[in-house]
């Protein structure tokens, strides 16, 4: 994780795999490499499946059934994510993050209220300024670019 913090992904997914490896049931590990696979749009499918692993190891876990969540997100299907990041949001209600994953997903599946309200909620408690210009981008003017939040850097849970 170190490595990737610093910008180092090739050294970090290097030393994460030889982990998974030797945990192969993991869940904080495979929830990490999955959602960073995601996160870079990398490997999507095989994302996909680690997470949903890590789901089945810790489902009451708000942070890895977000990750869920945005992999459905990022692969396309918005009501798949709505179902996921609702339970996300059920579990960790007061995360900047995942209530504003939730707001991406129902503008996408086209709940604008529900959008701009959880919008509302991730700004409340976002604590970075960047994620806080993202968001208010979003209450002024949507999701006008399908793309917009994939180009979105997001934190890795």
């Amino acid at each position: 994780m170190s490595y990737d913090k610093v910008d180092r992904w090739p050294d970090a997914e290097r030393d994460l795999r030889a982990a998974l490896a030797l945990k192969p049931d993991e869940a904080f590990l495979l929830n990490y490499l999955g959602y960073s696979y995601v996160d870079r749009g990398l490997n999507l499918e095989e994302a996909k499946t680690m997470i949903e692993k890590a789901v089945a190891l810790r489902p009451k876990d708000g942070y890895i059934v977000d990750s869920l969540g945005w992999a459905l997100y990022r692969t396309g299907d918005f009501e798949g994510a709505v179902e996921k990041l609702e339970r996300a949001v059920e579990l960790k209600p007061t995360d900047a993050t995942i209530n504003d994953h939730l707001g991406d997903a129902y503008w996408r599946v086209g709940r604008r209220n529900e959008a701009r309200f959880q919008w509302t909620r991730a700004l409340r408690t976002a604590e970075e300024e960047p994620q806080k210009e993202d968001i208010r981008a979003k209450l002024d003017k949507g999701l006008i670019d399908p793309k917009a939040a994939e180009a979105a850097p997001a934190k890795v849970q």
